[in-house]
């Protein structure tokens, strides 16, 4: 796949995904299923802009979630 053409899946991913989730994920991998599509996505090892520069501790990862949403609907 291209860049322009992965560029063009990731904005389209982000109508199916919870508004701004492309912002601190990067979408890995999708993979359809008997349900539909799902989306992998791996967090992104960086503070957001507005924590930089302030002390932090990282806890770590969670266990991964299946979300099942709809933010198309709107």
């Amino acid at each position: 796949m291209s860049e322009d053409q992965s560029e063009t899946f990731k904005a389209l991913a982000g109508y199916f995904l919870p508004a701004g989730t492309l912002e601190y994920f990067d979408l890995v991998r999708v993979l359809k299923d008997k349900e539909g599509l799902v989306l992998f996505l791996e967090e992104r090892n960086e503070l957001p802009e507005e924590f930089k520069g302030q002390r932090y501790h990282s806890k770590g990862f969670l266990p991964e979630v299946r979300v099942q949403d709809f933010p198309i609907r709107d």
